[in-house]
């Protein structure tokens, strides 16, 4: 099974309180985590900084799932939940999988932290990982909600902390069984 997995610094790995750019290992990061228990090939696509794509790029042929989290640099850079989720029903509609072969995660919530200082975030947050659900439902895509997930945030409201992958990861292997 090859699995691709397209997102943004959380999806990188992106450690907070690393050098600028700085990764958590392979051992900690969730995609890595996903690979290792279920045996799969998986392809981090993930980026720093990267907003919902007006186009998807060319993912291999071979691409039995596309796990897609994305929306959080959205919001924080002004978009309202629902432009957000206009975002992704555009790049959804653009992939040549099936909807049986994407799996849509929608991004635990922001949390009060160094980039999160207004309460507005949180609830833009909070209200995407709605609209990302009807969305799914809407598509026929299958859809797991991180917000229920505990996945513990750094300090800056935004990033995964090193056990945040892991909880994560134990979260995403439930939803994929």
């Amino acid at each position: 099974m090859k699995a691709i997995c397209f997102g943004d610094s959380n999806t990188y790995g992106y450690d907070p309180c690393s050098w600028p750019g700085g990764r958590y290992g392979a051992d900690s990061r969730w995609v890595d985590i996903l690979a290792v228990e279920t045996g799969w090939r998986v392809c981090n696509m993930g980026q720093n900084g990267r907003t919902i794509p007006e186009t998807a790029p060319a993912f291999p042929a071979d691409t039995d799932l596309l796990i897609l989290m994305l929306g959080t640099n959205d919001l924080l850079q002004g978009s309202s939940p629902q432009e957000a989720a206009w975002k992704l029903e555009r790049f959804l509609a653009g992939l040549p999988l099936a909807p049986s072969q994407i799996l849509l995660i929608a991004p635990p919530p922001l949390a009060l932290g160094g980039w999160v200082s207004d309460q507005r975030y949180i609830g833009a947050s909070q209200a995407f990982a709605r609209c990302c659900r009807a969305l799914a439902k809407k598509l026929g895509v299958p859809f797991a909600d991180a917000g229920g997930w505990g996945v513990p945030l750094a300090q800056d409201g935004v990033h995964f902390t090193r056990q945040g992958h892991e909880v994560f990861a134990a979260g995403l292997l439930k939803a994929l069984r």
